[in-house]
């Protein structure tokens, strides 16, 4: 019998059409840094623990949080994924950072620049720079 194996690269090219990223390093728990943000941006990161990815690794699980807000009368969504579980890590090429604000707007571009200035400007921020998706391995693991 033969293998069938599911290709998730067009759901993927749809996922992160008119998206961008940017990656966090910080040493806030989530719940603490969302309220950060919540009152630097004036906006509403909440946590749906029915969206928590789950990535499983020989005999465990790991569960990584995901704060969303949409932002109301729009289609502009912003997701933030805490990127780290213990030693685990969702996205493993990129170690050095605690979450992905993925950003989803008519010019994510313009807009992950704006947001990446604005948290360089937060104290509890050591890190925020722009990532490029194509260098990115296990993109597959943000889907939701």
């Amino acid at each position: 019998m033969a293998k069938l194996v599911l290709d998730t690269s067009a759901m993927q090219d749809d996922f992160f059409a008119d998206t961008a990223m940017i990656g966090i390093g910080t040493a806030q728990q989530g719940y603490r840094f969302c309220w950060i943000l919540n009152r630097h941006f004036d906006i509403n990161f909440l946590r749906d623990p029915e969206q928590n990815i789950c990535v499983q690794k020989k005999d465990s699980k790991y569960y990584f949080p995901i704060y969303q807000y949409i932002l109301p009368n729009s289609s502009h969504k912003y997701l933030l994924y805490k990127l780290k579980n213990g030693n685990e890590s969702l996205l493993p090429e990129t170690r050095q950072l605690d979450y992905l604000w993925l950003i989803q707007t008519a010019s994510p571009t313009d807009d992950a620049r704006q947001i990446a200035g604005e948290l360089r400007n937060i104290p509890d921020v050591q890190l925020a720079q722009i990532l490029d998706p194509e260098q990115l391995k296990n993109l597959i693991n943000l889907l939701v």
